[in-house]
Parts: structure tokens; sequence; C-alpha cells
């Protein structure tokens, strides 16, 4: 790897190349293991986009919306590709395992790298709560002899003993849950059409086409602004694109990696979200009952006559649940790693054992893992509410921060290695100025609404403490940097 200049406050000292937050291809033991296969890497890319929220949070949103919803998923779709398109150029010109986090520290200042990384790795580890505790509630309904609190236990272990082993079997496991959620959805979406126009053999529904779409009340049922009401309700199922930006830092090709992952996000859109809520609210209209009370991929599944709907949902929701988790896990220490590689946390965070893994950095995610767990058991009206509200408004956060970030590091890229901007953010800097516009407006929207308005104040202050304390320790960090300078002896 070759040094970086940065554009960052005084006193910043570029990465260097042998940084252990650089990806070390080499296979050596101090830094991370290239284990990532392209297999691997090319289903995270698929996968890691579709989380928990599609299937269980749709129902709530096409009831907010009706058939306009799908103008809301649209429109976040859209604001989703720009951002994968601008954070994509970066990771192609410049792997590294800290993604957005690096990128923001050399860009913008190491104020931006700090405050963003440590929110990201906050908003992963308040994740891994909620996944563990929904994948616990499933697996309480089979097996009830095992308390709730036990089967997230054991959830939580497992997919930490997957990690601890090396990065190949966390790929390894990815690759099979996601490709369980892809293949679900697939062919939820090629038999649901077949049923749409009345030709699957044995169809319970009676093929309406498109009639659905339209005649309850229209396409606007609930009026117009309804979609940016939507908008609110299922952005935050899109969070986790940017995963597999972190992930091309630890396989063979980062640069082929990014490529492949960027290009594809607008069909895997396309197709996963737009595709499936398109054919609920084709076979079903979308004030239908069992869309809010057995969520819409089941109602829409038992209006076909598929048997037993609910519990192969369960299976593909269980699914989507274990791998948001694994990859949450993996997210939420390969952050905590970057940022102990550039001084920003405990350098112990930096160290891989022999197997290339961070196990520092991923015990420490999965303590406080199990602590907002305990919260969630313990106090879930209060503290836990208080941890999910405070992270709500992250991923916003973490989108504006790519934009701007990706404003001044085309310039940097350009200067330095030119050839390496094989990924180009479209009608720059034009689309990325639009592109702020969207995500500014999402988050005065959400002050707007009773229900977001929590989310953005709490995310803002913590975001506000997490930068204090960044400012703070930067003028430390001068200021113990010009008295050493001072007790130099002068030449």
């Amino acid at each position: 790897m070759t040094s970086q200049t940065t554009l960052a406050e005084p006193g910043h000292q570029p990465e260097k190349p042998d940084r252990p937050n650089e990806p070390d291809t080499t296979g050596s033991s101090d830094g991370l293991q290239a284990g990532l296969k392209n297999r691997h890497l090319s289903m995270i890319a698929i996968g890691g986009v579709i989380g928990a929220g599609l299937f269980v949070g749709s129902g709530a949103g096409i009831a907010a919306a009706g058939p306009a919803i799908l103008l809301s998923y649209a429109l976040v779709g859209l604001m989703v590709v720009f951002v994968m398109r601008m954070l994509g150029e970066m990771a192609a010109a410049r792997p590294s395992s800290g993604s957005f986090s690096a990128y923001a520290d050399q860009a913008l200042g190491r104020w931006a790298g700090f405050s963003i990384g440590w929110l990201y790795w906050f908003f992963w580890v308040v994740v891994l709560a909620v996944e563990a505790t929904a994948g616990a509630k499933i697996l309480e309904g089979w097996v009830p002899g095992v308390p709730q609190w036990a089967w997230a236990l054991i959830v939580m272990v497992v997919l930490t003993a997957t990690n601890l082993v090396s990065v190949g079997s966390y790929g390894e496991f990815e690759f099979w849950f996601a490709g369980i959620k892809v293949v679900a959805i697939g062919a939820f979406v090629a038999i649901g059409l077949l049923a749409v126009f009345g030709v699957l053999p044995g169809s319970d529904n009676p093929g309406s086409g498109f009639a659905h779409l339209t005649d309850t009340g229209g396409f606007f049922p609930q009026g117009p602004g309804a979609i940016l009401t939507g908008v609110l309700m299922v952005v935050f199922s899109f969070m986790g694109s940017e995963i597999v930006t972190l992930a091309a830092g630890e396989s063979e090709n980062p640069q082929r990696a990014v490529q492949k992952a960027t290009n594809s996000v607008i069909w895997r859109i396309a197709v996963f979200y737009l595709g499936s809520i398109f054919v609920v609210l084709t076979l079903l209209p979308w004030n239908d009952e069992s869309i809010v009370k057995d969520g819409s991929y089941v109602a829409a599944l038992n209006s076909i006559g598929i048997p037993h709907a609910g519990q192969v949902m369960n299976v593909i929701v269980l699914t989507a649940v274990l791998s948001c988790l694994n990859s949450g896990l993996y997210t939420a220490s390969r952050m905590a790693f970057s940022l102990g590689g550039r001084g920003d946390a405990p350098r112990a965070f930096a160290r891989v054992n022999k197997r290339g893994v961070p196990q520092a950095a991923i015990l420490s995610s999965v303590v406080f893992g199990f602590v907002a767990v305990f919260f969630n058991y313990q106090w879930p009206d209060t503290v836990f509410q208080f941890l999910l509200n405070s992270s709500g408004a992250v991923a916003l956060f973490v989108w504006l921060v790519i934009c701007f970030t990706q404003l001044r590091m085309r310039g940097m890229i350009l200067r330095e290695s030119p050839e390496k901007l094989v990924v180009r953010m479209w009608l720059f800097p034009y689309l990325t100025w639009a592109t702020i516009a969207m995500i500014s407006f999402v988050l005065v929207y959400m002050l707007t609404d009773d229900g977001g308005r929590e989310q953005v104040l709490l995310s803002l202050l913590v975001a506000a403490l997490v930068v204090t304390v960044s400012l703070v320790r930067e003028a430390r960090r001068r200021r113990t940097a010009s008295e050493g300078a001072a007790r130099e002896p002068r030449a």
C-alpha cells in the first residue's frame, strides 16, 4: 500500500503502509487476512441489503401509505444507490477495514473519522441486541422449554465463536445465510407474479393482475404526503448496504469486489425491495387486515395457498436475523479495529491473532452487545428504548458523512493516484449535492413526525457528545505536540 496524504487537521499524521487498519494480503499475523473469497463477497453484496426489517416491518409501511409505499421504497432505494456509488468510488481506490470512517478521517479531519466510526459502532452494538432478541423469540416459539434469554445467549455465543475462528468462517456463514434470503425472496417474487396473473397451478388467489394497486382508494389512498411517512418507515431497513466495502478489505481482490457490489446495487434494490413489495400489493388490497396482523409476506403467501406460510416465513426471518447478527458483529469489530489502528480506540483493538482475527475488537463489541441485551430484558421501555432512539438516525448521519467525504476525496484521489478512480460517482458533484439535500430533507421531516422527532433529537445529542469528545482529544493532542516542540533544543 502506498502512503496517503490527507487533508486532515494539523497534527494528524497520514496512514502509513504498515498501519494495522490497512488490509494485509500477504497473510502475515500482524494484519487482517485476505480470507474472504469472491463468492463470499458476492453473496454479502447481494444479501447484505436485505435485513429482517424488510420481512417484519413492511406491513406497517403498506398500512400507512397504501400502494404509494412503492414510491417510498423507490426514493430511499435511489438515495442508497447514490450513497453506495460514492462509497464504492472511495473504497475501490483505497480499500480499508474502516471504510467511510477512515475516508472521513483523511478527507474531513480526525474529528469526523473518530465521530462517525464510534457512532456506527454504537449503532451495530444496539442492533446486536435487537436481532438477538428477535431470533430468541422465534426460537422460544419452537422450543418453549428454553427461556428467551437463554436463546439470545446461545445465538450470540455461537456467532461470536464463528467470528473468532477466522474471517473465512464469517464469510462462509454469511454466504449461506444470505443465500437462503436471496433464494427465498427470488422464489417469492416469481411465484407471486404467477399468482398475480392467475397462472399458478392450484393457487387460491383470484389473479386480479395489477387491479389491487388502484381498486381500494386509488394509488394514493392516504394522500401524496403519505409517501414521506413511508420513507421514514422504510429508510432504516436499507442499513447494511455499506458492509461489503468493509469486508472488501479482507478479500483477495478488494477493487474488483467493490466494483461488482457497486454495480449490482441497483438491481438488488429493484428485485428484493421493490419487486417483493410490488408482489404483496398486487396479491392483496393494501388495507387487508392480514397484512398488518400476520405480516405482509405471510399474508401474501396465505392468499396464494402456500401451506404453513407462517412457519415458512419464520424460518426465513430467523435466517435474516442470524445474518444481520453475524454481519453486525463483524462490522462493529472491524470498525473498532480501524479506530484502534488510527489511535481513536484502545490499541489492543488493532491487534490480530495468528489467524488474522481482531480478537479484542470482537470481544469488546460482544460485551457491549450482551449489556444491551440485558438492558432489553431488564429495562425495555426506558434504558433500552433510549439506546434504540439514540441510534435511530445514525444511518442517515453515516450517509451524510459519506457524501461530504466523497466531495473532498475525489480531488485527493485525482491528485495522488488517478488510475485508481475506476468507479466514479455519476454527474459529480451535482448528484452528490442532490443526495445531501435528500438526506437532509428526510432528517428535517423526521422532526415533524412524532415517532421520528425523538430519534433525531436523541441521535443528535449522542452525536454531539461524541464530536465533543473528539474535539477535546484533538485539542489535547495538539497541546501536547506543541509543548513537546517547545521543549526541543534549538539548532
